[in-house]
């Protein structure tokens, strides 16, 4: 087996701390957990500060065959280490430290985008954002924007989720939508989701810009009214209403097909 690098508690106690928003943006990086989710980043054109990797889980994360150490530092962790920096219960034993990427600005991604785009306002859960941005890739679409007060998609739980997928998404996060609605509707035909009422999914001609809120509150009247199509999902069932994962997957589908 290769010679990895012994970790110091300084770089532990630094690690540790991006558990927190405020540090990951302060340092400027983040943490990516788990086999899938490094086999995607290492493929992408993010930049890895470091990898780190449990030796007696070298069956879950041998495939992946690690960069040169001279390229990037490969640092070994106890499990006692890892668990005061990892989130799953059992891990697979490898992790990357990420440099965050600086975001394009609105006016880039609207003029130089040909797909479709999800449009995310106050989307609180992390493991939701996360689920959104595995579907957006799933269903190829280019970029996601996200509002301010909405989860980070550095979060932990939300790159879990992902399955690497935010890793080939172009995501643009604290945006305020009152303002940028108006310049994205003049590029993209734009899509509020509506509980309530709206039209059926239904395929789209042009790039498509599609807008989901909470769910607990779903999307305001006022920014509804910005939209040039309001949809819903009928349902027959006794279900109080779909997931946002769920219904984000419906329409987004239905944006897809020609």
């Amino acid at each position: 087996m290769a010679e990895f690098l012994n970790i110091s508690q300084t770089q532990l106690k630094r690690w540790a701390r991006l558990a927190d928003a405020k540090a990951r943006k302060d340092e400027g990086i983040f943490l990516a957990e788990g086999v899938k989710v490094v086999e995607e980043l290492l493929v992408s054109g993010w930049q890895i500060e470091a990898l780190l990797i449990m030796p007696e889980k070298v069956k879950y994360w041998e495939k992946l065959g690690l960069p040169d150490a001279k390229k990037i530092p490969v640092y070994q962790l106890t499990r006692n280490q890892w668990q005061k920096i990892g989130q799953d219960r059992e891990p697979e034993g490898i992790m990357a430290v990420v440099r965050i990427k600086q975001p394009q600005n609105i006016s880039c991604l609207c003029e130089n985008t040909s797909g479709n785009i999800l449009i995310l306002r106050e989307i609180n859960n992390p493991r939701n954002l996360g689920a959104l941005m595995r579907s957006a890739r799933w269903f190829g679409f280019a970029g996601i924007i996200v509002s301010s007060n909405s989860a980070d998609y550095t979060n932990p739980k939300a790159v879990r989720a992902s399955m690497g997928s935010l890793f080939h998404l172009t995501i643009i996060p604290e945006i305020d939508l009152s303002v940028a609605l108006p310049e994205i509707k003049k590029s993209f035909f734009l899509i509020g989701s509506d509980v309530r009422d709206g039209l059926l999914p239904h395929p789209v001609q042009r790039k498509a810009g599609l807008l989901l809120g909470n769910e607990s509150h779903g999307l305001p009247e006022a920014i509804l009214s910005i939209t040039d199509e309001k949809w819903s999902i009928p349902g027959s069932g006794q279900a109080d209403s779909l997931s946002l994962p769920q219904a984000a997957a419906i329409m987004m589908y239905e944006c897809t097909r020609p």
